[in-house]
């Protein structure tokens, strides 16, 4: 890879990482506007780790769970493709899944949300014993609760998510 391109690459990952800023500074729809652009500009055929990084800050910055759905599935696609870029690191997974599982208990599908915490789960040994483990690891058991508790229990297990 020539430097160009590194640099490049890198100007991508610091722009979602700007936009991100955004969306944890609560500017939602500026955040989601950004993040679009970038997607655009990504297209189908973009690097696998940029459209999934960015596919699932997308999923945190939409106001309805449905879209919500729809853009950390599409973070779970871009995961799985096979790319020229850098594979997804394995410890992207557990979080993955663990958006997923938490879409869809927020739309009332016990059963789909199950079967995605049950694979956070066991991606979850792909962790480290660090604060993002940790906190991962966490936010696991909280869904988990909140799922044995039935529909009505608690907040989503990352609270900057929710509108």
């Amino acid at each position: 890879m020539t430097e160009q391109q590194e640099a490049s690459e890198d100007a991508v990952m610091t722009r979602i990482g700007q936009a991100v800023i955004l969306l944890h500074a609560g500017d939602r729809e500026e955040a989601r506007n950004r993040l679009g652009d970038i997607w655009s500009e990504l297209g189908e055929e973009g690097d696998s780790l940029h459209r999934c990084t960015l596919a699932h800050y997308m999923a945190d910055a939409q106001d309805d769970p449905a879209d919500e759905l729809a853009w950390d599935l599409r973070a779970l696609s871009a995961a799985e493709a096979p790319g020229d870029g850098p594979p997804v690191p394995r410890g992207f997974y557990p979080s993955l899944h663990l958006s997923l599982a938490d879409d869809y208990a927020q739309l009332r599908r016990p059963e789909a949300a199950r079967v995605h915490l049950s694979r956070a789960r066991a991606a979850a040994a792909a962790l480290a014993d660090d604060g993002y483990g940790n906190g991962v690891r966490a936010a696991i058991a909280r869904l988990e609760r909140r799922l044995a508790a039935g529909p009505e229990a608690g907040p989503p297990p990352f609270p900057e998510q929710s509108p």
